[in-house]
C-alpha cells in the first residue's frame, strides 16, 4: 500500500495537496487521530486491493505537540509500512493574506494574539514534522495547477496512472468540432483522396490512402511541423498540472486526411512515453 501524510502550516495548501491525490485515485481522510493511524493502516491492508493509495492529512487541529504522531509512525516502521511525509508550507506574510482573503480562524487563536504570533507559534511546534518530511513543497507563489503539477510528481514519481493522458480524435468540420479539443489541426488543404474513385470508399485507416497522402512533400512537412510543436508543447501541459489533453484533428469529412494524420499523431505521442489513446470520430459517417 502507497501511503502519504500530509501536514504543514494552516493555510499553507494541505487540503488542496489532498484534493489532488483523491483526483488522482487516493483515498483521502482528514484530520484522523494520530493514535488511531496503525490501526486505520491494518485495516487498509486487510481489504487487501481495495486500498492501495491513502493519504492521511495530520495538523496543529490534533494538538500541539506530535509525540502521538511519531509515536505511530514507530509502529507503521515496526509493521514493515513504508510511507511518506509531505509538509506543505509557505511565508507569513501569504498566510496572514490567506487568512484575510478567507475569514478563517487560526486553530490555535487565542485571546490577545495577533495572526502573526500564532504562526510562528504554529511552525515552531510544527518544526519536528518539518525535519522528518520526506517532501516539503512552499505554496508561496504556486498557482493551482503548478501545486497540482508539483504533488504528483512529488508522491507518484514514474508512475503511469497519473501521468497525463492524451486523446488523439479525428472529425469531420461538416459535423462540428469535438467539444472537449485542446488543440485543434485543420489539415483540409492536404490532397484529399475522395477525389480518387479507387480510395473515395477506404478510409484514412487503409496503407492505401495513408501511403497516398504522405506522397506529397506538403503532407510531410505538415506532420513534422506538428510533431515539432507537440514535442516542445506536451512538457508545459504536463508541468501545468493537465491530466488529459485532447489533440483533434479535422478534414471535411473526417475519414480519410484526418483520420491518417491522427495514427500519425498518436503513434508519435505515443513514442514521447505518453498514455495516448485514438478515437476516429466520424469514421462511419457520410
Amino acid at each position: 500500500m502507497q501511503l502519504v501524510i500530509i501536514s504543514g502550516y494552516s493555510g499553507a495548501g494541505k487540503s488542496k495537496a489532498a484534493s489532488v491525490l483523491e483526483d488522482s485515485g487516493f483515498y483521502c481522510v482528514d484530520n484522523l487521530p494520530a493514535p488511531l493511524i496503525p490501526q486505520f493502516v491494518r485495516l487498509c491492508l486487510a481489504t487487501q486491493t481495495r486500498y492501495e493509495k491513502v493519504a492521511l492529512v495530520t495538523d496543529i487541529r490534533g494538538g500541539q505537540t506530535f509525540d502521538g504522531l511519531f509515536t505511530a509512525l514507530g509502529e507503521l516502521d515496526a509493521m514493515g509500512q513504508p510511507y511518506g511525509i509531505l509538509f506543505m508550507e509557505a511565508s507569513s506574510e501569504v498566510i496572514i493574506k490567506r487568512y484575510k482573503e478567507t475569514r478563517r480562524r487560526h486553530p490555535l487563536t487565542e485571546p490577545g494574539a495577533t495572526l502573526a504570533e500564532l504562526i510562528e507559534r504554529e511552525k515552531e511546534l510544527l518544526q519536528p514534522v518539518r525535519n522528518r518530511a520526506n517532501w516539503i513543497i512552499n505554496t508561496s507563489y504556486l498557482s493551482s495547477a503548478k501545486l497540482r503539477g508539483q504533488v504528483l510528481e512529488i508522491v507518484a514519481g514514474d508512475r503511469e496512472d497519473l501521468a497525463m493522458s492524451v486523446s488523439v480524435v479525428s472529425f469531420g468540420f461538416k459535423f462540428g468540432l469535438p467539444l472537449d479539443a485542446d488543440l485543434v489541426f485543420d489539415v483540409r488543404f492536404l490532397p484529399n483522396p475522395y477525389y480518387i474513385e479507387e480510395l473515395r470508399e477506404m478510409t484514412g485507416l487503409d496503407d492505401e490512402v495513408h501511403d497516398f497522402i504522405f506522397s506529397y512533400q506538403q503532407s510531410k512537412d505538415y506532420l513534422k511541423k506538428v510533431k515539432d510543436m507537440l514535442r516542445m508543447s506536451l512538457p508545459y501541459y504536463a508541468d501545468e498540472g493537465k491530466t488529459d489533453l485532447v489533440i483533434a484533428v479535422g478534414c471535411t469529412g473526417g475519414r480519410h486526411r484526418s483520420v491518417a494524420v491522427a495514427r500519425e499523431i498518436a503513434s508519435y505521442v505515443t513514442n514521447l512515453g505518453y498514455q495516448t489513446v485514438s478515437n476516429h470520430r466520424d469514421l462511419g459517417r457520410h
